[in-house]
């Protein structure tokens, strides 16, 4: 398994790390046996968020015996810098550690600089002072404040999504950090759950020898597979480059990656999955998406207000109207037995 340093930080770890956002949804007993299986598997770094609910606590349950072989990046989405200290005290409590390995403003809306007036940056540099953290990051959503951080030379990690969807103008992120000798983390490696095939995210990333990509690990059979990358890892082949292809050609840059920023909807619409269903009854392909429940959840697109908040907080700037209307058509038409979805 090849491994990455994470630029300036002198953090090396292999090219295959554990998102703990999804385990946030399973059982504590569920999730630090699969944090344990993912360590013994080899896995060293660890990413969550104060944001993530229990994700840190059950972090800190599984793994404090051998903090000392492991990296730890985390968040805070504090806005001021007494709710920041709130939150880094939280963590390092959460998580059972004197010290976090990489913190970072969470889905940063603007690269906090010293002097700004915000005092954020200068209480993050202070936490350094302290040996509370380690290193100072970011994660960002809109292009245009991670170029900006990355030119400030403030920050030592960037987390962006980045995947073989992604826009030739968000690849060029993973040099741009190379020339500024800034660790590149990958988020939403998988396009936010429209990559179904973990060989070919793998197989692209792996082109890059400055990316880390953070896998979002819920299921022991997930898990498994990324454990077995670390002997056998998949490599660029014609087969994954088809795949590649395939998928660039059927979604584009305009789709909808569930991340749900946009939420919550006046109008009480689901939109991280609404604004998606066609590519989810295609490319992740369940019955569950046709109940009654999600007829239910679909039909409320009726009662958009048009607001317009959902299109202003898109990190990807999506027409995020346009998507539900869209959507809902063509589920009306699945439902009707006019497109067939059926693999």
């Amino acid at each position: 398994m090849k491994t990455v340093t994470l630029g300036s930080t002198n953090i090396t770890t292999p090219q295959n790390a554990f998102g703990a956002l999804p385990l946030q949804r399973d059982t504590i007993e569920r999730s630090v046996a699969i944090l344990q299986r993912a360590y013994e598997g080899g896995f060293t770094f660890f990413d969550t968020a104060r944001a993530y609910s229990d994700s840190e606590e059950k972090i800190g349950l599984a793994l404090s015996d051998v903090r000392k072989n492991i990296f730890i990046a985390t968040k805070t989405m504090a806005q001021n810098t007494e709710d920041m200290k709130v939150q880094l005290e939280t963590s390092l409590k959460t998580l059972k550690t004197d010290y976090i390995d990489i913190y970072q403003f969470h889905c940063a809306g603007k690269c906090f600089k010293p002097g700004d007036g915000t005092g954020m940056y200068e209480l993050m540099e202070d936490f350094k002072r302290q040996g509370l953290i380690r290193h100072i990051g970011l994660t960002a959503h809109k292009i245009g404040v991670a170029e900006e951080c990355i030119e400030s030379g403030l920050y030592e990690t960037l987390q962006f999504p980045f995947s073989y969807l992604s826009s030739e103008r968000e690849l060029a992120l993973a040099d741009k950090c190379k020339k500024h000798n800034m660790g590149f983390i990958a988020m939403k490696a998988l396009g936010g759950g429209m990559i179904t095939d973990s060989r070919a995210a793998f197989a692209f990333i792996a082109q890059y020898d400055n990316v880390l990509p953070i896998w979002g690990i819920q299921r022991e059979s997930e898990l498994e597979e990324w454990i077995s990358y670390m002997k056998d890892a998949p490599k660029m082949t014609r087969e994954i480059r088809n795949i590649i292809n395939a998928d660039k050609e059927q979604l584009g840059g305009d789709f909808c990656r569930g991340c749900g920023y946009c939420m919550p909807c006046p109008a009480g619409i689901q939109i991280n999955n609404c604004a998606r269903m066609s590519l989810m009854l295609r490319r992740a392909p369940s019955d569950a998406w046709l109940s009654e429940t999600w007829q239910k959840n679909m039909k409320q697109i009726e009662g958009c207000l048009n607001c317009g908040q959902c299109r202003t907080k898109c990190p990807y700037e999506l027409d995020t109207p346009r998507l539900l209307r869209e959507n809902y058509e063509d589920y009306k038409k699945v439902l009707a037995g006019e497109v067939d979805v059926r693999h």
